[in-house]
Formats: C-alpha cells, structure tokens, sequence
C-alpha cells in the first residue's frame, strides 16, 4: 500500500506510571504488537519517540519530535516529514488492539480530503487517523502560533469525519474494541484479560 503508518510514542503515560508503549500483553510489548499489526498493510512504519534507545528492538525507522515538548501535534509534524508518502495512517501508541485492515481501508477513503477522522461514540479519534504529508506547513502554523489542540488544526482543513456507522460497512471487526486505548492501570489490566480470551 502507497501509504506509511507512523506510531506516535512521546506521550509522558502519567496516568499509566510507565511507557504505555513498553507494557507486556502476553509476550509482546504494546507497540511491539501495533508494528507486528501494521506492518502486514503499510510499507513503511515510523515511530515517532525521543527515546530511540527504548525501541531499537524494533528494528522500524524512527524519528524525534522537531518541537520538543509541544504535545501530540508536534509528533504528528515529525511524522508526516518523515514520511516518503503523500497518505499516512497516525496512530497513538497506547491502542494495542489497532486493526491493520481497517486502517489500510480509511487510507483509501481519504480521497482529496487533507485528514480522515474515525468518530467513535461521538468522540473525534484524533490519535487514530489518516493525514496528508502536504499538512505539515498547516501543522507548523499551529505549533509555531501556540495553538498545539489538534482541534485547532482541523478546524482549518479539509477533514472527512467517518462515524462507527460508516465503518462498520468496512469489516466485521469489534469497532469500540479495536479504538480502545490504555491510560490508565485499569485499562491495562482490561487489555491483559481480552488477549488472554483471545
């Protein structure tokens, strides 16, 4: 697929007490199970973290954010300018149970939209999307003016909002389970008891 995920990994998991991204559902690691997911659609996987020595193991391309300390969006600028490709699949690295091929099909929806965003239960799926390269100069507008909200950056593109409705015609897949992301202990404790079942 002409398209590249990139795996955002520079949150500070306060919530959680310790890297989402690094937490063990059965032998994997979060991030570990995303790439392994990922990797079967997209050419190109990027992780976007300040600590590349926590995920040499990976062995995927990597990437420090250029802003340090400006939130998400600054992870979403080192991403898409990183990227050989015009279409990119943004996803934030606490959500293990991400599906490849539902993200390989909102890829191919996108169109001449600048951004395609899931809307799950009302809620904007922002960490979960897929995004122009040619927003990048929008992105450092936002970043360099202080409005770091990725809301503030939607406002001003051209974004097709798809709800659980429009997806569900896609696949069969648990939808509510597959945009599930970790923040807290509870949540991880959750995510450990559904990969057992599974």
């Amino acid at each position: 697929m002409k398209a590249a995920a990139i795996i955002l990994s520079g949150g500070k998991s306060s919530r959680m007490g310790t890297n989402k991204a690094l937490l063990k559902l059965n032998e994997k690691t979060t991030v570990e199970r995303m790439v392994d997911t990922l990797k079967v659609y997209f050419d190109d996987i990027i992780l976007v973290t300040n600590e590349t020595d926590a995920y040499q193991f990976l062995g995927v391309k990597m990437v420090p954010d250029h802003y340090q300390g400006m939130g998400p969006l600054a992870g979403f600028h080192a991403g898409l300018k990183a990227s050989n490709y015009d279409v990119n699949f943004i996803v934030a690295c606490d959500m293990p149970f991400v599906s490849g091929e539902l993200a390989a099909t909102l890829v191919e929806k996108i169109e001449h939209y600048d951004a395609l965003i899931p809307v799950i239960n009302g809620k904007k799926q922002t960490l979960c999307g897929v995004f122009q390269k040619k927003i990048v100069t929008k992105i450092e507008e936002c970043i360099e003016n202080g409005r770091l909200p990725i809301k503030h950056l939607l406002d001003h593109l051209n974004v097709l909002y798809l709800s659980e409705k429009d997806l569900q015609v896609y696949s069969n897949i648990d939808i509510e389970r597959v945009f599930f992301n970790m923040n807290h202990p509870h949540e991880y404790e959750d995510a450990k008891k559904w990969v057992k079942a599974d």
